[in-house]
């Protein structure tokens, strides 16, 4: 997986705005960046390893329209309501078929599941940790939950597109975990 400096400065920027974007009026800044940044970024990079296995160019790019969104929604609604739409990773690859973008959009939300049930498991192995393990939780559930949505430029639309059953299972996965986490059905510890 190759990396360049811009690439980096890209993450961080988009890490940073977005962590203070919803951590603007709790004063969670911590923990909003060690949970929703860590989702973000391992999203990001799952997209990109996956695309590049396909032997795709692929890098991540912010976007400073939809940071300045996030800021300035988290400003005007006092952190109510914030809508991020950070950056993507751009991927070019002449040859990737529909089944590749498919998969290449699954990676994410994939791993946002597989965090969610990790941080369960630091909630249940720590009880210390229960606040982090919830949020955590929480925020990769939603986060991929909402990427599954499929309408472009969603990776939902690019799932769906490529098979409805795995779109199926992999929303529903998302989907339930969030509910059962809003309602208290599961738990961390």
């Amino acid at each position: 997986m190759r990396t360049d400096l811009t690439e980096i400065l890209h993450i961080a920027v988009s890490v940073i705005t977005i962590s203070i974007a919803f951590s603007l009026f709790s004063g969670n800044f911590w923990l909003v960046f060690m949970t929703l940044g860590l989702g973000f970024i391992l999203h990001e990079l799952a997209h990109k390893i996956v695309a590049q296995g396909y032997g795709a160019v692929a890098y991540y790019r912010a976007w400073t329209p939809g940071l300045l969104l996030a800021l300035g929604m988290a400003f005007f609604t006092a952190g109510r309501f914030v809508f991020a739409a950070p950056g993507a990773v751009m991927i070019h690859g002449p040859h990737l078929t529909r089944d590749h973008n498919g998969k290449i959009a699954a990676a994410g939300p994939l791993m946002n599941f597989f965090l969610a049930i990790a941080f369960l498991s630091l909630g249940y192995s720590n009880a210390g940790l229960k606040d982090v393990a919830y949020w955590g939780a929480y925020v990769n559930a939603f986060l991929g939950a909402f990427n599954t949505i499929p309408v472009f430029p969603m990776d939902g639309e690019k799932i769906k597109a490529w098979n409805d059953t795995a779109w199926a299972v992999i929303a529903l996965l998302l989907f339930g975990l969030l509910f059962a986490l809003m309602v208290g059905l599961v738990g961390v510890g």
